[in-house]
């Protein structure tokens, strides 16, 4: 466990040290880890990223520079040029760091090890971020001298964590003509172990073309009975409004097979061999078979299905004789990328079976289509990918959550989600929990991968010929 008077000392003589040196990635991860930027809260960690954008030689644009409404485009040329652009896109914002107690170094410490850098934010969103950082960086100083085809972009952004307007959602509403997109790039599910059965060695990377689709629900049930527990009465709200949620949830959702989890499951066939190969090849022939092996896998079942989980219940009454006369639940339904949102309102009413409950959505995503995996760029995407890991994979996927790139896509903006390193189960579980960090080996790599991604955009086909 941390002591408060050691990570004081530690963080006094960082500050000290890196007056005296340049800073490496691990560092400006850490230094960048220091700055507490729970969602709503970024302005000041957005400023001193924003310095070091500048400092760096990178044009900027400020996007909105209030505390839940701050973000910035970083750019190689003025965005004024209105060239086509590479756009890299991150969160400044992190999710709260409670129980500090129970965290191994201060959460805010950006501790460095001689494996990890520690802290709250250093996966979710700022090591990724930096990575992008310091690769846009390497692309400006190597060809600062020549005239490029595409303009190249660090886009910081707020509030992804609880999806306030003023993040990314503003960004794109007022920004978009001036950003003028080639292609957009954002954090996505890094590389795998154990995926293939066959290898399960072989790292997998799941290249994110979608993803599912916000859909927040509230429900409300009021009406007025007699008020004392001690006399139930035959009907009441708190009684009435569990019998709708228990018919609501105790149904298994229906498997949906579309194109892009057949598509998937497909991917997968081709990397195995014999039986199952061949079942993974022809999904729609054996749904229940494939259907029952995934039910063990919560998060990969989730492409299947539209969810619907129950995060809050209330009955707004503390006083346990008291029967209130008013309940509400919150929702958080996840839908497929191809499915209609009317059509799920509409199903979700019915399973209710009850009239009395007033259903609103608080937030939805429009449908969207997937971006397309034959493009070039996703094509740059991979070959770098499969340059700086060799003995990996790559596959086109989408994801059960949502994420920042997909208000792109709803604009038609090419966009691709993935964070380029490959990361062992347990630091992922970390994510949103106690004691976040990530591997200062992936940090380079990462960096590597984004260069390389960005140079094959760039050179195009001459990128080879130069690389020889």
């Amino acid at each position: 466990m941390f002591k408060e008077q050691e990570y004081k000392k530690e963080i006094n003589e960082f500050m000290l040290s890196i007056c005296k040196e340049k800073l490496n990635i691990q560092e400006i991860l850490s230094k960048y880890v220091q700055h507490k930027s729970i969602s709503g809260n970024e302005q000041n960690a957005g400023e001193w990223l924003k310095n070091l954008c500048k400092e760096n030689g990178l044009f900027i644009k400020q996007m909105g520079d209030k505390d839940g409404n701050y973000n910035f485009a970083a750019s190689i040329y003025p965005l004024s040029q209105n060239l086509p652009n590479i756009i890299l896109v991150n969160h400044i914002d992190v999710v709260p760091a409670d129980d500090t107690e129970k965290w191994t170094f201060h959460p805010f410490s950006g501790k460095i090890t001689d494996t990890d850098v520690w802290g709250r934010g250093a996966y979710d969103n700022k090591g990724p971020a930096i990575m992008q950082l310091f690769s846009i960086i390497d692309i400006l100083r190597k060809y600062k001298e020549k005239k490029l085809p595409y303009n190249v972009t660090f886009l910081a952004v707020s509030c992804e964590e609880t999806q306030n307007e003023g993040g990314i959602e503003f960004v794109v509403n007022n920004f978009l003509k001036e950003l003028s997109p080639a292609v957009v790039i954002g954090e996505g599910p890094p590389g795998l172990k154990n995926i293939v059965k066959r290898k399960p060695n072989m790292p997998i990377f799941g290249v994110s073309t979608s993803h599912k689709r916000v859909f927040w629900i509230k429900l409300e049930l009021e009406f007025k009975s007699s008020g004392h527990g001690s006399v139930p009465p035959p009907t009441y709200v708190n009684k009435e409004f569990t019998f709708a949620l228990n018919r609501l949830l105790k149904k298994k959702q229906k498997v949906i097979l579309n194109k892009l989890n057949t598509k998937l499951l497909r991917q997968f066939g081709e990397k195995e061999k014999g039986y199952k190969a061949f079942v993974l090849k022809n999904p729609r022939f054996f749904k229940t078979f494939i259907m029952h092996s995934l039910r063990k896998q919560p998060e990969i079942y989730a492409l299947f299905t539209n969810t619907i989980t129950l995060t809050s219940i209330n009955s707004h009454n503390d006083i346990i004789n008291s029967i209130p006369e008013k309940a509400t639940a919150l929702l958080d339904c996840r839908l497929l990328p191809l499915e209609s949102n009317k059509d799920f309102l509409n199903r979700l009413k019915r399973r209710l079976k009850n009239d009395n409950i007033k259903v609103s959505v608080i937030k939805s995503m429009p449908e969207m289509h997937a971006s397309d995996d034959k493009s070039e760029f996703f094509t740059h995407l991979k070959n770098a990918i499969l340059n700086n890991y060799p003995e990996s994979d790559v596959v086109s996927a989408f994801v059960p959550n949502h994420d920042d790139v997909g208000f792109f896509r709803i604009k038609n903006v090419l966009a691709f989600s993935i964070i380029p390193v490959i990361m062992d189960i347990k630091y992922l579980e970390c994510i949103h929990n106690t004691n976040e960090r990530i591997p200062i080996s992936v940090l380079s790599k990462g960096q590597q991968t984004y260069k390389d991604f960005i140079e094959r955009c760039l050179l195009g086909s001459d990128y080879n010929n130069l690389k020889k």
